[in-house]
């Protein structure tokens, strides 16, 4: 048996991998050393990923609930009843009334753009997303200070010698290829420094050079001072503050006069400690990469915006080892007249998305454009997002709900209607080229096992849709007879013509080409690819000649052939170095000075509030909920909930709550013994762990368990703990910050 090259979909790195495939069946797996960007680095979820493709709770066939039972139906009566009551809902109840909730789309990069470019085209605005689950404080943060929710900064971690880690745990979330690898070299390099702001000791926190373990919800209070100290001991950098920064006076009055070393105490941090840490940060080529730990906290998308500030004021933004801006203009911003906003909770579209942990009360109500129907792509909300007894009522009360999944999930198991999509590694789809600054690669994912029912890829399932709906318009003869012709540039020009003569139909490109070369080459996916090399910019064109591909119409063509005969990745571009400049895009912020925006009215009272007074008395407990509830932790166990058989993790204490021995004592709890954690929105029963790992006050549980698999419920379901109203002003879940208590059983 051979070995066939393939990339893990568990997380954002896609990790190369190797699988040798046995009756159809994924039976070896190993790290591909040729890979350009993992480098034989692999986690042992990459390693486990036969479990994720082949499992018991597969879907086949498309399915129509009757009853309380599930029946098997054709897909062409699947999509007609779909579209029916979907129009029927529409005509009724208007554009409001309808939801669409994705999230990583389980490795199906290619199909995420159909799912979107369908509701788009009808004017269904209410988009709900897994990134605003987690990134809308940060998006809005960014729309205030860089001039659009689309741009953000990241960390320039291969220049950099100090890495500031705020509420991330790279050592278990990657984040960035090869984060192991490279978060041990630096923190064993006498010339790097490793610093990592985090209560418990995490897997990060164990191998940096400097924890701050500060008490849990206090990141404002330390990020405050810490701007508070730069800028009391004259440390800001004054040259760039002069060059790129605008309203730095206007916010010094939010720090004259702050109590530092109050405001560290009630941290429960070390004044010197932390003026260590501030001095070595600008002194330093530091960056700064934050992660959930503090965007599901307390003031979660303040803390988005001091991070601005403390990058700002320390001259650490666009320059080399800093954090480099990137993205670019967003298509929706908040503060515009235009932008939707939920009905009842008011909540603004965030880079054209909202918060599912909303979506509940828009559910719940009573108003004429209620949601009444919602569609889901490779989403479980049931286990992914807040409060999984609210989601069970809402559910319950929608006319219609549309899973589209390769597994009957929870989420599933409550539709109407069922389809089956494929996985990831039954469809062709994206997977990480790697490649350098100035070189550009391009890779697709072939498929490395055959759909063992009548699965699709998604790109087709909404295809589909879009055709039932009326959106592709009638397209000619000859335009199936050059996808049939098996000349990519004949197709082309076919395409070419047909798109001058009807400019409105590239508005449904995708889905022309997925109905037309898709149906042809058995793939609406890699039909998708081939609409983006169809026509080429001169700078795009040039780009691709240094690499080897010849300047004219067809160049696309020539890539796009290239990238499917190469697996393993291909060059497709070399870009000229004098004129790529990653740290020149500060230079195109569109603020309306061009300058960082440090100065903004909705969040002057915010910031006076972060006070050593006002915040003691917020983080104050009581007997109802003495201890902090940490909702979420990555590592090597849990894949959000993407790997459903718990098998994968056999022998192994993969869902436990973690408790410090201090807490375990005063509250008369021992390791493995059984326990029912209560908050406000519910219980669950769960086996203590303890743990040093664990800070005092604070328990932690893991996310992506109590699945049902096969039948059986393994694990504590923590979103079944989580409220839905326990957020921020833009939606985010206030996860890590969740009052509890735990009892014995």
């Amino acid at each position: 048996m051979s070995w066939q090259k393939t990339n893990c979909v568990l997380c954002g790195n896609q990790c190369g991998l190797e699988v040798q495939v046995e009756a159809n069946r994924i039976i070896k797996v190993r790290p591909d050393k040729d890979n350009p960007t993992s480098e034989g680095y692999v986690c042992r979820k990459g390693m486990n990923i036969a479990f994720f493709q082949h499992n018991a709770d597969r879907l086949l066939y498309p399915l129509k609930k009757v009853g309380d039972k599930f029946e098997r139906v054709s897909w062409d009566q699947a999509i007609s009843e779909i579209i029916a009551k979907f129009k029927n809902i529409l005509q009724q109840s208007g554009p409001r009334s309808i939801a669409s909730l994705n999230s990583n789309g389980g490795g199906s990069t290619y199909g995420i753009p159909f799912f979107v470019r369908f509701f788009r085209r009808l004017d269904l605005r209410y988009n709900y997303s897994a990134a605003n689950q987690e990134f809308a404080g940060r998006f809005w943060a960014h729309g205030l200070t860089l001039g659009s929710q689309g741009m953000g900064l990241a960390a320039d971690f291969e220049n950099a010698d100090m890495l500031l880690a705020i509420g991330w745990n790279g050592m278990m979330s990657h984040n960035f290829p090869q984060a192991r690898r490279r978060l041990t070299r630096m923190s064993k390099n006498p010339e790097q420094l490793l610093v990592v702001i985090d209560p418990r000791v995490s897997e990060t926190a164990k191998i940096a050079n400097i924890h701050l373990a500060l008490r849990p919800g206090t990141d404002a209070l330390l990020l405050k001072s810490m701007i508070a100290i730069i800028l009391n001991e004259g440390m800001f950098d004054k040259k760039f503050i002069d060059k790129y920064v605008d309203g730095f006076n206007e916010i010094l009055p939010w720090f004259t006069g702050f109590d530092i070393k109050a405001a560290l105490k009630v941290c429960e941090l070390d004044y010197d400690q932390v003026y260590k840490v501030c001095r070595e940060f600008v002194t330093r080529r530091s960056c700064i990469r934050d992660d959930l730990g503090i965007l599901m906290n307390r003031h979660s998308a303040l803390l988005s915006y001091l991070l601005v500030v403390l990058l700002a004021v320390s001259g650490r933004i666009s320059v080399p080892g800093g954090n480099l801006v990137v993205g670019g203009r967003s298509e929706s911003e908040s503060t515009d007249p235009r932008t939707w906003r939920t009905l009842i909770t008011d909540i603004p579209a965030i880079q054209g998305m909202f918060p599912p942990n909303v979506l509940q009360e828009e559910i719940m109500n009573d108003h004429p454009e209620r949601i009444r129907a919602v569609f889901t792509f490779a989403s479980n909300p049931l286990r992914s997002y807040a409060d999984t007894t609210a989601y069970e009522e809402a559910f319950s009360h929608l006319d219609l709900l549309v899973v589209t999944d390769m597994v009957m999930s929870e989420t599933a198991a409550l539709a109407h209607y069922v389809l089956p999509s494929k996985s990831a590694y039954e469809q062709w789809d994206a997977a990480p080229g790697g490649g350098s600054r100035t070189e550009i690669y391009a890779k697709v994912r072939r498929p490395v096992v055959k759909a063992e029912g009548e699965q699709k890829e998604a790109g087709e399932i909404f295809t589909l849709l879009a055709d039932a709906m009326g959106l592709i318009p009638d397209l000619p003869e000859s335009l199936y007879q050059a996808a049939r012709s098996g000349s990519t540039r004949k197709y082309r020009d076919a395409l070419m013509n047909y798109l001058q003569k009807n400019p409105d139909s590239g508005r449904v490109l995708q889905f022309i080409a997925a109905k037309t070369l898709g149906n042809e080459i058995g793939s609406a996916h890699l039909a998708s690819l081939f609409t983006t090399f169809l026509q080429r910019p001169q700078a795009s064109q040039e780009e691709a000649a240094r690499a080897g591909f010849a300047v004219g119409p067809y160049q696309g063509m020539d890539i796009y052939q290239a990238i499917i005969e190469h697996p393993e990745g291909v060059l497709v571009g070399v870009r000229d170095p004098s004129r790529y400049n990653p740290y020149q895009n500060i230079e195109r912020l569109p603020t309306k000075n061009g300058k960082i925006q440090l100065y903004a009215r909705e969040v002057e009272d915010w910031i006076r509030k972060i006070n050593p007074v006002d915040e003691e008395e917020q983080l104050k407990t009581d007997e109802k909920f003495p201890l902090i509830l940490m909702a979420g932790r990555h590592m090597d166990m849990n894949a959000n909930t993407q790997m459903r058989d718990p098998a994968w993790n056999e022998g192994r204490r993969a869902c436990t709550l973690a408790m410090n021995p201090v807490d375990a004592k005063k509250f008369g709890f021992t390791d493995r013994q059984m326990v029912k954690v209560i908050t406000e929105a519910g219980e669950e029963t769960i086996e203590v762990e303890v743990t040093t790992e664990a800070r005092k006050g604070q328990v932690i549980i893991p996310h992506g368990f109590g699945l049902v698999y096969d039948g059986v419920k393994y694990g504590a379901n923590v979103n079944r703990l989580t409220k839905n109203t326990h957020r921020d002003h833009v939606g985010t879940p206030i996860h890590r910050y969740v009052p509890c208590r735990v009892e014995a059983l």
